[in-house]
This record gives C-alpha cells, structure tokens and sequence, in this order.
C-alpha cells in the first residue's frame, strides 16, 4: 500500500522554515536530504516526513500547512551595541522569548485568581528621575548597603544574592544559556544578554546564563531598572555602546548601584582587576567607572580596551555543565517553580501544563520539585 504524500505544503513556506532556522537553501538540504526533492516539486513529503521537517527545523508543525508565512517578531527592541535596535530575527532568541513570556500569561492570570500583589519595583520611575534617587530606591527595596559585595566572596554568590533579594520583590528570573532544555541550541551572547518584561504582577527579567558571572550581575541590574521604568527590552553587546535615552539611564544606574562612585574613589590605587573582584562586577565596568569618573584618562581607557579584546576568548567565557537538576532550579526560575508546584497541588494547573510550563517531565519533574523546590 502506498504511503500518501502531502500536496499543500508550498515550497515558499519550506524556504521560509529552514531560512528562520538560520540555514541556507544548501545547508538545509545537506541536513535534510528529502528537501531536494520538496523543493524542486519532483516528489512531496509524507505527513511523518513533514513531522521530521518541522522538528529539524524548529518550526511548529501547523504553520507548514498555512498558506501566508506568519508574522514573527520579538515583543520589545532587542538593543545591541550603536544601534539603537536590531529588525535582525534569531531563532533561538525569539522562542526563548515565547517561553518565558507564556509562563508570564499563567503567572498573571494564576496570581491574579489568587490575589497576590503586584510588585512593588515595577513602574516607580522615568528617565527624568535623579540617577541617585532610583539607585537608593532600588537599595532600599533590595536592602543591600551601598558595599554589600565587599562581603560576598565569590561573583557566583553575589549573583544569587541579587536573585534571592529580586524575588522576595516578586520578580521572576530565568537564567538559561540554551533553549528550553535542548543544548543543540545555544544561545549566543552577542544575539542576547538578558532582556525584561514588564508585567506589575508578575514581573520577569532573563539572564544568558552563557555570559559571565560577572556580566550577569549587570545584566541583572540593568533589567531591574528597566521593571522600574516599566520598558520592555532586550540586550545583547557591551552595555556602554548604548545610545537609547533608555539604555543610558539604565546603564547610569546599574553602574552607580554596582560600583558606587563614593566607594571606587576611595578605593582606587589604578588595578581595575582588584576593583572588579571587590565589586563583583566586569573589567569592563571598572574601567568604564574609572573613565567616566576621571580616575583615567582617554590613554588608559584605550589601553585597556585593546588589552581586553586580545584576551584569549576563554576568559571571556563562563563555566557550562553542572548537576541537571540545580540548573534546572536556574533555568526554570526557584519562585516560579513554587508557584507551579502550589498550584499544581491545589488543582488550579494539571500536570500536563506544569510539564510544558517547567520543560520537564514524569519523574524528572517530581524529582526537581521534591528534591530541589
């Protein structure tokens, strides 16, 4: 018996897939032999091979089968260096977005029905605030001390001290260098840093837990403020190339609330690295600080962007691997986990939408939940 073929499936929204994927017509077909035939309309696909095509190419199974490409775009400015956003699409980046953004949708309508309250961070600021008052209003919300990282001994700790204080405000975080759970599909940092959305209940900043310890503590910073001026956005690119009204005000107060301007100057003896250390933050925010501070001058700052971008790119790089199940407590986010879990436990969300909502499944999802939540 013949296995039927498919006829409408056009050979423009094949393109369209592979294309959005990030691959080439020739790229495509050495990954997918059977596309040489689809394309040319020599032969067309049988309903298990389309199957196959979609999930090579990342592309859901229904929109092979519409007759217009849909309209894809990420919901906020992705900023990157310069420029002052980029119309560019990548693949990885956006479903990553449709992830944490369609946990935010549950999250707003679970909290909603069980009349949690809104954020106090989201919203209480504009770009015509003093740089000073919103970087000690964010202080004070997270009470930390302007040399609360003098105490903290490594940058891997102050990050999750910055995370447990954001989410005792009710800001959600996921830290994930992939998607979802497939480490077949990296996510780059020059595509993305971190980005926000804002949401006054249910508030959600995303950190590439691909870049530094030391580049997520700004990332984490700079996306908290985006929750107080109530901005969506995205990031990818060194912070300082930023030209966005926005981005400025952002990076003025991350960069007063990380490396206060009282304690760099009392500080200061002209080491960056040991003003990093102390402070748990980049070289590259050091040497920016000190720049903008008058502590160097055009000279040193030069010099040390020459010498930064010789560096071997490991030293750029952040560890990967682990135990699954801790960095699952990262990727998934510890207080939206909780929020899950009790929800899950009150009858308010079935476990077939946990398992889509954390990305784990059957026994690994009741281990997670049990042994790490």
């Amino acid at each position: 018996m013949a296995v039927e073929t498919l006829n409408n499936v056009s050979t423009d929204m094949l393109r369209w897939a592979f294309v959005r994927a990030g691959f080439s017509e020739v790229e495509a077909v050495n990954g997918f032999p059977q596309l040489a035939n689809w394309l040319s309309k020599e032969k067309n696909p049988t309903f298990k091979q389309l199957q196959k095509f979609a999930a090579k190419f990342y592309v859901p199974f229904g929109y092979l089968f519409l007759k217009d490409i849909p309209a894809e775009d990420i919901p906020f400015p992705m900023f990157r260096g310069k420029a002052t956003h980029t119309d560019g699409f990548d693949l990885n980046v956006y479903d990553t977005v449709m992830n944490v953004r369609s946990r935010q949708e549950w999250l707003e309508d679970y909290l909603t029905d069980n009349d949690i309250e809104p954020s106090p961070l989201v919203g209480v600021v504009n770009v015509d605030t003093p740089i000073d008052k919103t970087v000690s209003m964010l202080r004070n919300m997270l009470q930390l001390e302007p040399q609360w990282a003098f105490e903290i001994d490594t940058v891997d700790s102050a990050v999750n001290k910055l995370t447990d204080q954001l989410e005792l405000l009710g800001v959600f975080l996921a830290y994930n260098g992939v998607v979802g759970n497939n480490t077949h599909r990296p996510l780059k940092v020059s595509e993305c840093r971190g980005f926000a959305l804002v949401n006054k209940i249910a508030p959600y900043i995303f950190v590439n837990s691909a870049d530094s310890k030391a580049a997520q503590m700004f990332t984490l910073i700079h996306e908290a403020v985006h929750l107080m001026l109530g901005i969506s956005a995205g990031h990818a690119g060194e912070y300082f190339d930023y030209n966005n009204v926005e981005e400025l005000y952002c990076n003025k107060v991350a960069a007063e609330f990380l490396v206060p301007s009282a304690e760099l100057c009392l500080m200061w003896n002209g080491d960056i690295k040991a003003a990093a250390r102390k402070f748990k933050v980049s070289d590259v925010v050091i040497a920016r600080r000190a720049y903008d501070l008058g502590l160097i001058g055009d000279i040193e700052y030069n010099d040390f962007w020459s010498e930064y971008n010789n560096r071997p790119l490991l030293e750029k790089k952040n560890a990967t691997g682990g135990n699954f199940y801790l960095t699952s407590v990262k990727r998934v986010g510890r207080l939206f986990a909780i929020h899950v879990r009790n929800a899950v436990n009150s009858r308010q969300l079935s476990y077939t939408e946990a398992y889509r909502l954390t990305g784990l499944h059957g026994n690994t999802y009741n281990h997670f939940m049990t042994n790490n939540i």
